[in-house]
């Protein structure tokens, strides 16, 4: 990225964090309004438990493989859902979802999935900011 534009990002590699769980880096652009969470996931991890967001709408779009989730009204819901490559899935507030299984592409062997959260979730922007400042003095980002 260049620094002196603060408006423009750009797809760099080594922009993207490992999160603490393993197979899962991302990376988090945040603006007053939205914010967009960018995943690259280690196909047939698993992982996101079930949840819901109470204070933030959440769409994503699968842009590499696929993603087998369940998503509903009811928590206890057993349905799955397969979604692939260009499907978009839309969580609104207090909707469950998770409890994932991640589907890597012939190419990367990943699921790339951009998250965008209206409005944007503080403890993403905390934990992005944590995992920063952990790269940059050296240490562990988890």
């Amino acid at each position: 990225m260049n620094p002196s534009n603060q408006y423009c990002h750009f797809f760099d590699d080594d922009e993207f964090i490992d999160t603490g769980r393993a197979g899962f880096r991302r990376r988090v652009i945040t603006s007053a309004e939205v914010q967009l969470c960018f995943w690259r996931i280690t196909g047939g991890v698993s992982g996101s438990f079930i949840h819901r967001h109470d204070d933030t709408e959440q769409l994503g779009i699968i842009y590499r493989g696929g993603l087998d989730f369940r998503i509903s009204t009811d928590k206890e819901t057993t349905e799955r859902v397969t979604l692939g490559e260009g499907d978009v899935y839309i969580a609104p507030r207090n909707v469950w979802h998770g409890d994932s299984n991640f589907i890597g592409d012939d190419e990367f062997g990943e699921c790339w999935i951009l998250d965008v959260f209206a409005p944007p979730r503080t403890d993403l922007v905390e934990e992005d900011r944590l995992q920063r400042e952990a790269m940059a003095a050296g240490g562990d980002s988890a």
